[in-house]
């Protein structure tokens, strides 16, 4: 299964925020995401089972539980295959946040040089 079909399902994406935390056991994960997505323990369960099987996923028995953490490999390979695309959008991403910092630097100026009258004032 291709990586962005993995990632393409919101419950697995959800399932792998949660892991990014750290280690947690299936059952832990299972309650998460039967309370926020109504789906059956089996069908949490199958989510695991591919998150693993995709490699995004690790799991480790510890006594009676099983925990699982995120693999960040296949996450790395997301990342550079990704790069080839970045520069589509870093221009403008650096474009806005260059507005963005001129709007507040306008903003400020404006403040210094004409102070609320009401401040300082007594009703």
């Amino acid at each position: 299964m291709h990586a962005f079909d993995v990632l393409g399902d919101p419950v697995r994406r959800r399932i792998l925020e949660l892991l990014v935390t750290g280690e947690q056991s299936s059952g832990a994960l299972t309650e998460h995401i039967r309370a926020e997505f109504g789906i059956s323990q089996p069908a949490v369960s199958q989510h695991l089972r591919v998150l693993r099987e995709s490699g995004f996923a690790t799991v480790r028995p510890d006594g009676a539980r099983r925990l699982y953490a995120v693999d960040p490999e296949p996450l790395q390979d997301l990342h550079a295959w990704l790069d080839r695309f970045r520069a589509l959008w870093t221009p403008h991403l650096d474009a806005l946040e260059t507005e963005l910092a001129r709007g507040r630097r306008q903003r400020r100026l404006r403040e210094s040089t004409n102070p609320d009258p009401h401040q300082g004032s007594s009703p």
